[in-house]
């Protein structure tokens, strides 16, 4: 997963890092590799507060690329800061590259991920690599696929609830992460 973050950001970094006067050369590279790391970190952070509806509603529209969703704006601010610590670019350049990279980076892992055709994104990898497989994490997707089929969540009809069936749901109902484990829980 970091590895195709990483692709990505090299792919949209030629203008906002590597012409970038404001930025030496000798720290292209670790600039692309610190927005990669920045990104799924900040996800992770975002999960762990107990975001999970945030990045549900980053998956369903078009919207990873506004720079007001608030997954967004965090992770913009993240890599802000985290420029200007790491390599002392001052704080305007840090949020211009970080104000243009995190929303062409998480814009186009979207699409890549929604993708039915693109099989170098799947959402279960980017939901392993932002839950980092944690054992809470497998509990859930556990109960889900012994459950969710009396409760009609097996959106694909393959006999297993699994996170296609999840993100099926999600993007063609318009619900929220948080009304698809309400019907699982009775809630």
């Amino acid at each position: 997963m970091f590895e195709q973050l990483t692709q990505l950001a090299q792919q949209f970094g030629v203008e906002s890092v590597i012409k970038n006067q404001a930025i030496p050369n000798e720290h292209n590279e670790a600039v692309m590799t610190e927005a990669s790391s920045s990104i799924i970190s900040g996800l992770q952070k975002i999960v762990s507060e107990g975001g999970a509806d945030q990045l549900a509603g980053l998956f369903q529209g078009n919207n990873a690329q506004d720079s007001s969703n608030p997954v967004v704006q965090k992770l913009t601010e993240q890599l802000t800061s985290s420029l200007g610590e790491k390599f002392g670019i001052n704080n305007e350049t840090a949020s211009d590259v970080a104000g243009s990279l995190i929303p062409q980076i998480l814009g186009s892992l979207v699409n890549k991920a929604k993708d039915p055709n693109e099989s170098s994104f799947q959402i279960s990898d980017i939901i392993g690599a932002i839950s980092g497989n944690s054992a809470q994490n497998s509990g859930i997707m556990d109960a889900i696929s012994k459950y969710g089929g009396q409760f009609g969540l097996d959106q694909n009809a393959d006999g297993k609830v699994d996170i296609s069936d999840a993100m099926s749901a999600v993007t063609q109902k318009g619900g929220g992460l948080g009304s698809i484990l309400g019907k699982l829980f009775g809630k």
